[in-house]
This record gives structure tokens, sequence and C-alpha cells, in this order.
């Protein structure tokens, strides 16, 4: 049984910054992709950003210049640096991994509140 950890999360002011992190007892040789994604009160779950084995990124549109996602391998971990964070940013951030043991699985975590006040 795989569980994702997210950690990082609290109350920011407005221009303020966080940095998400997220720790997975996945091999990393296994993992596809991992990536952020975040819902909101009442709004869908939407994808943040992510980044695939070989090192690509990708942003939403919204994030894209504030928001970097990196990883660390030998700790199995990923990390979302937030800046110049915005009221709109309030939501539950969720970790995600794809990986492959024999197929395509999606693991995720039970999420980080990240809060910002204006």
């Amino acid at each position: 049984q795989v569980h994702l950890v997210e950690s990082g999360g609290g109350l920011v002011q407005a221009g303020g910054s966080l940095r998400l992190s997220c720790t997975t007892p996945l091999s990393i040789r296994s993992i596809l992709r991992m990536g952020w994604y975040r819902q909101a009160p009442g709004k869908q779950r939407e994808l943040v950003a992510q980044i695939t084995g070989g090192g690509i990124t990708k942003y939403a549109d919204s994030v894209k210049g504030r928001f970097t996602i990196s990883r660390e391998n030998a700790k199995n971990t990923v990390h979302l640096q937030m800046n110049s964070l915005e009221p709109e940013d309030t939501a539950v951030y969720y970790c995600n991994a794809d990986a492959v043991d024999g197929f395509v699985l999606s693991y995720w975590g039970q999420g980080t509140q990240v809060t910002v006040s204006s």
C-alpha cells in the first residue's frame, strides 16, 4: 500500500512564499511523473505543476512564473516552491505520482492546506 505524504502548507499573506514537499516510497525509476494539484472550496481539482521522470515540467497558466516544481531523487521527494502568492491560490494542494509496475497506477496524498490572506 503506497502512501504519499505532503507537508509545508500553512497561512501566508499575499505576496509571500511557501514550499510544499511530497515524499513517496515509490522507486524513482518507476515514476513516470509527479505533480501537484489543488482544489479550492466548491471548485474542481486542477493541475498546478508536474515534472516527468525525464525532468520535463508543465505549469498551469495561472501559476506560471510564480511556482516552481523540483525533485530530490535521493530522497524520493518533490517540491513546489510557491512565490508571490495570491488569495486565489488558496486551496488544498495534493501530491500526485504516476508510476509503472507492469501497468500505470496513480497515487495521491491526503492534501495540505494553503491559505493566502489579503
